[in-house]
């Protein structure tokens, strides 16, 4: 068989079906014939591994596609207010009611995080976790049917039925019990359809990323208890148990992650002393329970018929298959090498920002310190400024109280000395009258004297007490 010859009705020796004279190198054509075959093996091995891709996300896509296109529809199926006791009417994100509340929450983290107490491990009820998906419905389905298809397993809340689609979530209590119901339920037979029963993508977990080593679980959920309730808050750490640098955060409701998502990615949020900001992602949903089972594979496609036709085997070391299987080893080869050499360089640019971030603090701090300092000896001068002005205005006080105590005793002992003028003055007004009282009453005294002695003897002593009294008069009057 030439290579002009089609090789697709011949015996199948490979996936791509190049017919059996491929393995021998002087059977294999001009080189151009060579090239075209390797690029269609490529091309059908990209086109399986795209297949592959796309069919394993399928359901988480769908899922999130009809949840978040369909909200409207919340209304028109009435929701079924949550009947295990969880409250339909509650938020768990921060809006703008609750930003000064989250506020007050940070401000109260901001200080010391030593020695903080452990977290209650038992698994919370009605968690996120717990949220299944059910799918392959009918559009007469109703909310009795499925709350009394689900409550066998346990108690259920929030469920949400969208009948244009035929999908339903529903929320289990606990997670060994929704465990339970998707094994049980899954695939089971409902009005001739066989139902869908899936774990639903928890829109609500945030990967944290750039944490330092001293960021324990604690202090996690602490940390981002400001933008919502929390279930669960854990560090990933190596088969050694140390921190590996991230940690997985699962709010209680949406609102939640999307409000930490966006503050984070807005502002710079440090959980230590270090200047090492968070970095958030939402959290990558892979399905690592179920799988890709062979039951939800397209069967019908023809890739699938022609990658199906070989089964698993090892390539003949000079083969064409061997050939081409080194290149993708070594190809991947190639690719880990430069991601180790990434991480190497990455990891000394962390070491490098991290002393930079270091020296850059110190200096800041020192740059503190000598702004502090000169504030303080700015507040010293100032301080010896109003020392120094007060001294000066208790001085000037001093110097006029004292000037004004000593007119007042200049006053004083002026008035006093009036006083004591004037008493003087008294006391000799006073001494004169007395001595003019006693002359009075003397002369008194001598007139009645005269009265009774004779007339000759008054006659001839009546010119001496005239001249007496005439003299006494006029001394009076000098005074």
């Amino acid at each position: 068989m030439n290579s002009s010859q089609g090789n697709r009705g011949g015996p199948v020796n490979s996936p791509v079906n190049r017919g059996p004279s491929m393995n021998s190198p002087a059977n294999r054509g001009p080189s151009n014939n060579r090239m075209g075959s390797a690029t269609n093996t490529l091309r059908s091995v990209r086109n399986i591994l795209s297949f592959v891709k796309l069919s394993h996300t399928e359901l988480a896509l769908q899922a999130k596609t009809e949840g978040e296109d369909n909200t409207p529809n919340r209304t028109q199926n009435s929701m079924n207010r949550p009947r295990g006791g969880v409250g339909s009417g509650y938020r768990g994100g921060l809006n703008r009611d609750d930003r000064p509340r989250g506020q007050e929450k940070l401000a109260a983290l901001s200080g010391p995080t030593h020695d903080l107490p452990p977290l209650d491990l038992a698994e919370k009820k009605f968690s996120g976790k717990n949220r299944l998906y059910i799918g392959n419905l009918t559009n007469d389905v109703t909310e009795e049917e499925i709350n009394a298809l689900f409550q066998k397993f346990g108690e259920t809340a929030e469920l949400f039925v969208n009948k244009e689609k035929n999908f339903a979530f529903i929320r289990m209590d606990f997670h060994v019990n929704a465990e339970k119901a998707k094994r049980e339920l899954d695939g089971s037979m409902r009005k001739g359809r066989p139902l869908k029963v899936r774990f639903a993508p928890n829109s609500t977990a945030v990967k944290v990323k750039n944490l330092t080593p001293y960021v324990t679980n604690e202090l996690l959920e602490k940390a981002f208890s400001i933008f919502g309730d929390i279930e669960r808050a854990v560090i990933v750490t190596d088969e050694r148990g140390k921190s590996t640098g991230e940690g997985i955060v699962e709010f209680a409701r949406k609102p939640g992650a999307q409000m930490a998502l966006r503050r984070c990615s807005e502002g710079c949020f440090f959980l230590t002393a270090s200047l090492r900001p968070v970095i958030l992602e939402p959290m990558e949903q892979l399905d690592e329970i179920d799988g890709y089972s062979e039951k939800v594979i397209p069967k019908k496609n023809s890739d699938y018929v022609k990658a199906r036709e070989v089964g698993p085997r090892f390539a003949s070391p000079g083969s064409f298959e061997y050939e081409y299987g080194t290149r993708w080893k070594q190809m991947y080869e190639r690719r880990k090498q430069k991601e180790d050499a990434l991480q190497r360089e990455m990891k000394m640019e962390e070491e490098k920002l991290e002393a930079q971030m270091e020296y850059a603090k110190y200096e800041h701090e020192t740059e503190m310190l000598r702004e502090q300092l000169r504030q303080r000896e700015l507040d010293r001068e100032r301080q010896k400024r109003d020392w120094e002005m007060k001294e000066r205005q208790a001085e000037e006080q001093r110097r006029q109280d004292e000037e004004m105590m000593r007119r007042q005793q200049e006053d004083m002992s002026l008035r006093m000395h009036h006083q004591e003028e004037e008493l003087r003055r008294r006391q000799q007004e006073n001494s004169l009258f007395m001595q003019a009282h006693q002359l009075s009453s003397l002369l008194d005294q001598q007139e009645q004297a005269m009265g009774q002695r004779g007339n000759y003897e008054a006659a001839q002593n009546v010119d001496t007490p005239m001249r007496d009294y005439e003299a006494a008069a006029g001394w009076v009057r000098h005074l």
